[in-house]
């Protein structure tokens, strides 16, 4: 079966960090650029990160740059994202998908829920 699976999502205090991982099943990742996108309650989604397949390339949002490191370890058919220093406004329901737009990505997992809160 193919799918993109995120998980690590969870209830953290301000301040505190997750890795949030994104696993394949059914496909190489490795082929594929990976991005992770959010969308937190009335807001439109939107791009946090990504990764490139072959240069390693990474991007991130002006709004994550310096708390967010994007990584993939293609051996284990792997995608991380390590979210340190988080804020409220990080929460979100986050999503991985096989691109780094996301009506361009081929495969897109369900979500995984990031809250952030005292």
């Amino acid at each position: 079966q193919v799918q993109l699976v995120e998980s690590g999502g969870e209830l953290v205090q301000p301040g505190g960090s997750l890795r949030l991982s994104c696993a394949a099943s059914g496909f190489t990742l490795a082929y594929y650029d990976i991005g992770w996108f959010r969308q937190a309650p009335g807001r439109e989604r939107e791009e946090v990160s990504c990764i490139s397949s072959t240069t390693l390339a990474t991007y991130y949002a002006h709004s994550v740059k310096g708390r967010f490191t994007i990584s993939r370890d293609d051996a284990k058919n792997t995608v991380h994202l390590e979210m340190n220093s988080l804020k409220p406004e990080d929460t979100a329901v986050y999503y991985c998908a096989t691109d780094c737009g996301w009506d361009t990505s081929h495969y897109r997992g369900q979500g995984t829920q990031v809250t952030v809160s005292s």
